[in-house]
């Protein structure tokens, strides 16, 4: 039986540390599941592990792309899938980390079978968001696909002001000429491994003051000097990302540095916030402070090893 020992939780909270740790422990590789890790221009901003960290243990899905790729989820999880298919040859362990948890739930439930949709609609629907703007996505969400509009609205209302999502959502209702939520009901594709979720948390204060500290080791490690070496292409999707557009609006002279910084900290808060709602939402994923006695950890997975065999 082959296990894909999954680490989430909120940025900040120590998931690479604990990652290295296991991967030492039962001697495996670790696929990285951090959507902004992927793109070897942004080191600093997006907290990839260190020169030691990245040898003390075999890592994947670590700057091997660019922020001018074309990159998507769904891109990942084939390549992920592929690479676990291969790991798997030789280990039974496998360890996957990260705090974006939508590709996290690519890996461990598949995407939904959407069709592939004419290039053509997707460049009108991207040059009616030029000229319109989010008013456009959303309207047409709103008329298309109400189920799933009225369901962002409630849930997670941030995506609505997301336009690489909005706008592949609004090209799925007109390509198909059926609602994106009429898709997501589909069955999962069956993966070939057994998942074991483990989850760091802390209490609130703790997450935001690793959090703020984390911001002023970034500055002092260099993050300006990072986000001004891309600021030209500020607008790639890929520099969409706390830590670079607050920077850029510094740039642009619209803000002070003094300024900026605390706007990190405070987004970095929102988005490690907008994690923990997410991972939550798993009830097999097993919580633990992020100082817990590793062996403790250790011990949860050996159990749910115990257990799966003998099932």
């Amino acid at each position: 039986m082959k296990y894909l020992i999954t680490i989430v939780g909120p940025t900040a909270i120590g998931k690479t540390s604990l990652s290295i740790v296991l991967a030492k422990h039962f001697n495996c590789e670790i696929i990285s599941c951090d959507s902004r890790q992927f793109f070897k221009e942004m080191t600093i901003g997006t907290a990839v592990p260190n020169e030691l960290d990245l040898s003390s243990a075999k890592h994947h899905f670590i700057h091997n792309k660019s922020i001018f790729d074309n990159y998507n989820v769904g891109d990942f999880e084939k390549e992920a899938l592929s690479k676990l298919d291969e790991l798997y040859k030789t280990n039974d362990f496998v360890i996957l980390v990260g705090g974006s948890g939508l590709y996290v739930d690519a890996i461990l439930k598949g995407f939904d079978a959407i069709p592939e949709i004419d290039k053509n609609i997707r460049n009108i629907v991207i040059a009616e968001y030029e000229l319109n703007g989010m008013v456009y996505l959303q309207e047409n969400l709103r008329n298309l696909d109400p189920t799933y509009y009225n369901e962002l609205t409630q849930k997670n209302p941030q995506t609505l002001l997301n336009p690489q999502r909005m706008m592949r959502f609004v090209e799925v209702c007109i390509g198909t000429g059926k609602p994106y939520s009429s898709f997501l009901s589909q069955k999962k594709n069956q993966r070939n491994f057994t998942p074991i979720l483990i989850g760091l948390e802390a209490k609130r204060e703790v997450i935001y003051d690793r959090i703020n500290q984390r911001v002023v080791i970034m500055m002092t490690e260099g993050l300006l000097a990072e986000a001004k070496n891309v600021y030209p292409q500020k607008d790639l999707n890929a520099l969409q990302t706390v830590g670079y557009k607050e920077l850029f609006s510094y740039f642009d002279d619209e803000i002070t540095l003094e300024f900026a910084i605390e706007e990190i900290k405070k987004n970095t808060r929102r988005f490690a916030k907008r994690q923990l709602t997410w991972f939550k939402r798993n009830s097999e994923t097993k919580w633990f402070e992020f100082n817990v006695n590793i062996h403790e950890i250790i011990e949860f997975i050996n159990k749910k090893i115990d257990h799966a065999n003998f099932k």
